[in-house]
């Protein structure tokens, strides 16, 4: 009995240092103003172990280990300052105080941390556990029952009136378990009837979470034996919506057992929600930092040079340089979740070689944080079905491009897309959302829902432009530097920001090179097969390129001035051409300087990293809409071969002749673009 007082006495010392007092004055006020009268009243409180363990060791290890009788001790503790206050007029009994306490965190040990990869599960301790994984499924917020009010039916019994039979709902409860007929008085045996005018609803919704390694086997990796299971979590009151499809979480809750006859199924019923991201070494291999050093002479040399040694183990230097640069720019700019400053940058490549291009980006998806490969005929976006955990609401299972989110998906070749697939791949695109219709008949509701989920990654994907068109028409109808882009639908192609043709010269050019790295590489596995490249490997690509991603940059003037002129120039030029640019076009440009800036380990925006965003930019609006004033070639940001210093200083020379090409282009169709920017 001391040792219940003792433990009283610490929550009442720490609910007043904490400001759970003044929580619970300020819950018991709101309630008096409530008209309604309940039966059961509730009090959420966030609990610190590391503060209690602090004040009392005891008291710490019974919330960590106990926490039935903590909440026991705590609704004790709420029920007798209610009372001694007289705060409530509306609470006769202990049992109408419902306490939850919300563990905000454990402490760091093994023992407190549930691997979502272990089995078996429900063989473990009842009590508080953090865990970490990704969302794959959730419901819609439904209903559940907080607490019931029963009286006897006996009407000369003493419960057949008052607050004696309290029922609450408890972790791992099912409705039934709170809610039913068949419970007798505890006085006299008879039927209890509920009092269905004092019942206390509540918010609840089921998100399934996995261990995020399981994207493994939806991205590059080989496959192999290992199965992943998700578990089942119980979001109630104000954790609903606090999870979003696509992200990861790390959460504190208790395991239970969900009894639902004739099987048993372990959930958690989840405390505290905190977004989670795991650690990427940022830093950088010495044979990057001294390549970095011996580039520091031009603004442009290090980023060409990295974009050539890229992805030497699929194919060898000089071919699909571009659109080496462009995946490297997607995979720099993507692994940011923020929606307010998350700007995407999807990569469509047209090529008539589909296998190398297609090694090529799959290559290079295992280097995002997260890469999803989706395959045609696979859910792109959503799925339903029923729930089942006994609510018989919709589940709604996310598809690639949604457990993508931060990172990128591959989608292939557009060409194997059915018509329904690609117009859905075009609405998301143009909206960067995705709609979910919920048929209220089918899902037990009275009406039809319709919820919207945001489109966070890069898409990538590729057009075999030798598949023949289905368009009609005359070859004179095509815009000069426009071109035939298959039987993909102009409309698909024009809502990918970077549209890069893969130039495949044919004959010896390609074919030959392609040949020998692939003799060679069964020849000799595993050796380097060229010497400039030999000092880069995977894994240093995967560190620099999370260094190059964790950097925070900021645009100079120059870079602004040259964004927003070409900008402004090319919407007029375009214009009178009986073509358009889009104003997501400025976006566009934004973030591919901004990722080559990263690309070069900047932390400034220069005007030579707007200069490669225009170039980038002018290709793929003349690929989509033809040539303009701006005459530029197909293979301007690799206008020739990178062999040793002396191609990289042609490049140089190249590059400034188009600067001072694109400056002209400005002051000729823009001019009154400076004094616009400095006004904006």
């Amino acid at each position: 009995m001391e040792d219940f007082l003792s433990l009283k006495e610490a929550i009442v010392s720490y609910l007043d240092r904490t400001g759970g007092l003044q929580q619970l004055i300020a819950d018991c006020k709101s309630f008096n103003e409530s008209s309604q009268g309940d039966a059961v009243y509730r009090f959420s409180f966030h609990v610190s172990p590391t503060d209690l363990t602090e004040l009392d060791a005891r008291l710490g290890d019974v919330v960590l280990h106990e926490p039935l009788k903590a909440k026991a001790l705590f609704r004790s503790v709420c029920f007798l300052a209610i009372k001694t206050l007289s705060l409530m007029d509306q609470i006769h009994t202990e049992s109408q105080v419902n306490v939850v306490l919300k563990v905000t965190h454990l402490p760091p040990f093994p023992s407190y941390q549930l691997n979502l990869c272990e089995f078996p599960r429900g063989y473990g301790p009842m009590r508080p556990m953090a865990m970490e994984g990704l969302v794959i499924a959730m419901t819609r917020v439904t209903k559940y029952t907080q607490g019931a009010r029963f009286l006897c039916s006996n009407e000369t019994c003493p419960c057949a009136e008052g607050f004696h039979h309290i029922r609450v709902h408890a972790p791992g409860a099912t409705e039934t378990a709170t809610v039913r007929s068949g419970f007798t008085c505890l006085l006299c045996s008879a039927s209890l009837k509920e009092d269905v005018k004092s019942r206390v609803l509540g918010d609840k919704q089921l998100v399934e979470l996995i261990h995020v390694d399981a994207l493994d086997v939806l991205g590059v990796h080989p496959p192999s034996s290992l199965r992943y299971q998700s578990v089942t979590l119980f979001l109630r009151d104000e954790l609903c919506n606090s999870m979003r499809i696509g992200w990861l979480y790390r959460v504190v809750g208790i395991p239970a057992h969900v009894h639902q006859w004739p099987t048993v199924t372990w959930s958690v019923e989840a405390s505290s929600v905190q977004p989670w991201t795991p650690e990427d070494p940022c830093q950088i291999s010495k044979n990057f930092q001294a390549l970095f050093v011996s580039m520091a002479g031009s603004p442009w040399r290090f980023s060409a040079v990295v974009a050539n040694s890229f992805a030497t183990q699929v194919v060898p230097p000089g071919l699909y340089t571009t659109l080496k640069l462009g995946l490297l720019l997607s995979l720099v700019q993507s692994g940011d979740t923020d929606p307010d400053s998350h700007t995407c940058l999807d990569v469509l490549a047209l090529t008539s070689d589909t296998l190398i291009v297609d090694r090529l980006m799959t290559f290079s998806l295992a280097l995002a944080t997260r890469g999803i490969h989706h395959h045609a005929t696979g859910e792109l976006f959503w799925s339903l079905s029923k729930d089942e955990h006994g609510v018989g609401t919709a589940n709604i299972h996310a598809g690639s491009a949604l457990l993508a989110t931060g990172g990128v998906c591959l989608l292939g070749d557009l060409t194997l897309y059915r018509k329904d697939k690609m117009d859905a791949l075009q609405s998301g695109l143009e909206s960067r959302a995705v709609s979910v219709f919920i048929p209220g008949k089918k899902y037990g509701e009275e009406a039809d829902q319709q919820l919207s989920f945001p489109l966070q990654c890069n898409f990538w994907a590729l057009a075999d432009t030798a598949t023949p068109s289905k368009k009609s028409g005359k070859n004179d109808t095509v815009p000069l530097g426009s071109v035939d882009i298959g039987s993909i639908p102009s409309q698909v192609a024009e809502t990918f920001g970077l549209m890069i043709q893969c130039r495949d010269l044919g004959g010896d050019q390609v074919s030959l090179p392609i040949t020998v790295h692939t003799l060679r590489q069964a020849i000799q596995p595993g050796e380097p097969l060229y010497p400039a490249c030999m000092q880069f490997t995977t894994q240093d690509f995967k560190e620099f390129l999370a260094f190059a991603r964790s950097l925070q940059v900021e645009m100079s003037p120059g870079a602004e001035k040259m964004i927003h002129g070409y900008f402004m120039a090319s919407r007029r030029i375009r214009s009178t051409q009986g073509s358009s640019v889009s104003v997501a076009s400025i976006k566009l440009l934004i973030a591919l300087a901004e990722a080559h800036s990263k690309l070069s380990l900047r932390n400034r925006v220069l005007e030579e990293d707007a200069l490669i965003a225009v170039l980038l930019c002018e290709n793929s609006i003349t690929l989509k809409h033809g040539a303009s004033a701006l005459v530029i070639p197909p293979d301007a940001v690799f206008p020739c071969d990178l062999h040793d210093l002396e191609s990289l200083h042609r490049r140089d020379v190249a590059l400034e002749e188009f600067h001072q090409q694109t400056l002209q282009f400005v002051y000729s169709y823009a001019p009154g673009a400076a004094s616009y920017i400095t006004e904006e």
